[in-house]
This record gives C-alpha cells, sequence and structure tokens, in this order.
C-alpha cells in the first residue's frame, strides 16, 4: 500500500466484556496474550467509558457518533433511524468495501432477518437482530445481505470469527471496513449463564477475582470461569483474525481496533450485570494497532466510546460528520489539545433513569426517584445516588454521596453534570441534593 492510501479497517466488539479481562489493563490470568500484544505494538487507551452501559444504545452510540437521546436508541428494542452519517454508510461513501458480522440489536426485527435498507451502508452481512434468540453457544445461524439463513454448528464465537476471515479474503481492488461483533463474552439470556468452549472454563476454576466483585453478593463466583473462558476464546480468534490479515498480505495496513460496549458487574451493583454507573459497567478496554497507532503506547485521557466513530474516519482520511459528538483519538497521540475534557458524561436507562460522571478521580451518578428506566429517555429531575472518590477507593466499595465531608465535592459535580446535561439533551434538569448518606 502506497503512503497516500487509505488503509483497511478491522473493529472488533464484544460484548459485556470489563476492562480488566486484559493482561495489558493488569488481569494476571493470562487471558489474552494477541491484545496484549496489539497493545506493545499500537495504543492502549487506558479510560474509555461508554456512554450508556446497556448493549443496543451503546452500539447504536459506535454506529452513530452520537448520544442516546440523539440517535434515539435510549434503550433495548429500538429501532436505528437509517442516517447518512451512520458509521458503515461514512466508509461506503468513501469507496471502502463494508462488511459486518455478529450481533446487530439495531432493528425490532427479533428473529427475522434485517431488511437491507436497515443494514446501515454494510454491503457484506452475516448478522441476527437479536443474536442471542437466533443462536446458542454451540449452534445457531445468522442472515447474509440478502435476508437468506446462513446455519452454523460449533461455537459461536469459531463461527462469526470464520464469517469475518472470509470477508477478510474477499478479493477486493478498494479498501475494507469490517465490524465483527461477537455476542460472547455475554451471557446466553435463555439459559441464564455464561458458556466457554469445551474445557475452557476448567482452565480458570480457581479464578482472579477483580476487587470490586471480591465479597459481595452477586453471581460471579459461579459466572467467572465461564467468563474468562470466553474472553481467552475471543483473544485466540483475535489471534486466528490477525493471521489472516498477515496471510493476504495486508496486516501492516489495516486498522485492528478491540473494544467493548460495555462491561459487567456480575449483579452486584443492581439485579442486572450492567445498566450502572460503576466502573464494572462502563470501563472497557480499546486498544488499536496499525496505521497511525503504532508504537504509541499509553493515553491515559480519559475516552469516551463515542470518540471511536470519528476517530476510525479522522484515520481513514475521512472527516467526521458534524452530527459526531465525540472526537478523533488521533489528537492525542502526539500532544494533548489543551481542551481535551476532563469528564465523561454517561447516559442510564432500564435499571433507572439515571445520568452520571466520570472524572479522573470521581464517579458522581443521580436518578429519577419517581421514574421507571423504561418510560422516558430523559428526565427534568433527579436526585443523588452515588459518589466515589477513585483515588482513595479505587473498586467503589464506599459510596460518599450524602456525606457531608464531601458536599463541596458533590456541590461541584452536581453543576458539572447539570451543565453536561443541558449540552447534550437541550434541557438543564433540576438536581437534588442526596439527603441521606449511602454506603
Amino acid at each position: 500500500m502506497s503512503d497516500d492510501s487509505p488503509p483497511n479497517v478491522l473493529v472488533v466488539l464484544t460484548d459485556q466484556q470489563r476492562w480488566d479481562t486484559v493482561g495489558a489493563y493488569g488481569n494476571p490470568m493470562e487471558l489474552t496474550p494477541t491484545v496484549d500484544a496489539m497493545a506493545d505494538e499500537g495504543t492502549l487507551f487506558e479510560q474509555t467509558i461508554s456512554p450508556q452501559p446497556l448493549c443496543a444504545p451503546a452500539r447504536a452510540s459506535i454506529q452513530t457518533g452520537q448520544y442516546a437521546t440523539d440517535h434515539g436508541v435510549w434503550k433495548n428494542g429500538i429501532e436505528l433511524p437509517d442516517a447518512a452519517h451512520l458509521l458503515g454508510r461514512q466508509f461506503a461513501e468513501a469507496g471502502y468495501d463494508t462488511g459486518y458480522i455478529g450481533k446487530w440489536h439495531l432493528a425490532t426485527t427479533g428473529t427475522d432477518p434485517v431488511p437491507p435498507d436497515a443494514q446501515a451502508g454494510y454491503d457484506y452481512w452475516r448478522a441476527a437482530d437479536i443474536l442471542e434468540f437466533t443462536s446458542h453457544p454451540e449452534e445457531g445461524y445468522v442472515y447474509n445481505d440478502n435476508g437468506e439463513r446462513v446455519d452454523f454448528d460449533g461455537y459461536r464465537v469459531d463461527a462469526m470469527t470464520e464469517h469475518a476471515r472470509m470477508f477478510l479474503e474477499r478479493d477486493r481492488d478498494r479498501p475494507f471496513f469490517c465490524v465483527l461483533s461477537y455476542l460472547e463474552p455475554h451471557h446466553q439470556n435463555d439459559m441464564e449463564a455464561y458458556v466457554a468452549p469445551e474445557g475452557y472454563a476448567d482452565r480458570y476454576a480457581n479464578p482472579w477475582v477483580p476487587p470490586d466483585l471480591e465479597g459481595v453478593p452477586g453471581d460471579w463466583y459461579e459466572s467467572l470461569p465461564d467468563y474468562y473462558g470466553i474472553c481467552r476464546r475471543i483473544d485466540e480468534c483475535v489471534g486466528d483474525l490477525l493471521e489472516t490479515l498477515a496471510g493476504q498480505g495486508v496486516r501492516d495496513d489495516t486498522i485492528v481496533v478491540f473494544t467493548a460496549d460495555h462491561g459487567s458487574h456480575f449483579r452486584t451493583r443492581n439485579e442486572e450485570y450492567k445498566r450502572s454507573c460503576h466502573e464494572g459497567s462502563v470501563r472497557v478496554p480499546l486498544v488499536a494497532t496499525g496505521p497511525g497507532f503504532a508504537d504509541c503506547g499509553r493515553v491515559s485521557e480519559l475516552t469516551s466510546l463515542l470518540d471511536l466513530p470519528p476517530t476510525l474516519l479522522d484515520a481513514a482520511g475521512i472527516d467526521p460528520p458534524e452530527e459526531m459528538a465525540g472526537r478523533s483519538l488521533l489528537s492525542l497521540l502526539d500532544d494533548v489539545p489543551d481542551d481535551w475534557r476532563d469528564e465523561v458524561f454517561i447516559q442510564i436507562s432500564e435499571s433507572a433513569l439515571g445520568r452520571a460522571l466520570r472524572t479522573d478521580r470521581w464517579t458522581y451518578g443521580v436518578y429519577d426517584p419517581d421514574a421507571a428506566g423504561t418510560n422516558s429517555p430523559a428526565s427534568e429531575r433527579y436526585r443523588e445516588r452515588y459518589l466515589y472518590d477513585l483515588r482513595a477507593d479505587p473498586y467503589q466499595r464506599v459510596n460518599l454521596v450524602g456525606h457531608d465531608d464531601y458536599a463541596a465535592v458533590a456541590d461541584e459535580l452536581r453543576e458539572r453534570l447539570a451543565d453536561s446535561i443541558a449540552t447534550v439533551e437541550g434541557d438543564r434538569p433540576t438536581i437534588e441534593p442526596a439527603t441521606h448518606q449511602h454506603f
């Protein structure tokens, strides 16, 4: 590839994968040697936060570069509106061969195929709207771009990887943009269980327990061996894809990104696996290699998944559309801009109607005590619910909200959060101080 040729782009998107499953972020289980090597040779973003820790809203944000209240998918079960600024359409318009494989979750077709006009600009399509309904860990089906059913046997991660490999090996005379969207390590809904490939959970029968989970009621004790086994298999499959790129002679010409839509707190913070402002829910891995990202080390600044779409476009020489709320992360790889953010804004739905700020030191969260999280995308009134000092309490074991000693901190964060809500959503809400302490 000549210096002025646009790069290929491969995005590997996992579902419900915590940042600390990756060795480069400190996991001691040796689950991710492939992604760790990517971090060594490329760029690792240390503090990447999901703008909405829920499957469909987060995935819509990746496709649009917008907050949930802007793209409209503020909870599961809402169709992503078609628009010219969608990531797949942007790459297709720029002449890229586009492919999408795996879990979509942005239509309302359920187990029926997503129609071609709702495939968001992706030409090669091997996906299902709700993949956990069309498949189980060892068998199932997706649909192709014509709506024809494509069955698979064997482990689902392997099957999706094979579909991606076939796309990467296609004859083409133009660059490609491919999103491989695994369902894993998300639990299988109708089984209420995480399911690793045969024999993989046994390797992690005595797992490292993340400190935010240790000693806290939840289902981490029975889930971690399988969860870790799934993460290991995903990493092996990413290695297979890198070998495929090398075999095609395009490894050095391809940007490869590894990330997740949100994390999992294993029902330690609410009755869900996510849907909260805690690190286990909102913090995700983000590792990039290839043109523009080689040998850039670790980036400590706060970043959002909203930054991923404009970053990919920027790296491909495509001007990000003005509808995208994030900023290209390429600007962090030389000198950090003076106006880079010092907070990430988070929207919460379904478990509660909430909002949060994640700064370098603090997590501050609010909710509407009188509203269900499934009935409305926003509120005019919130109440303080969470305040964590990440410097003193990185595992969020002590909730400081309502504590007199932290009233000044809460006052400042309350104003900053209200400002963020007004900037993103257009209306400035009332945020009521907590009336008692929470621990």
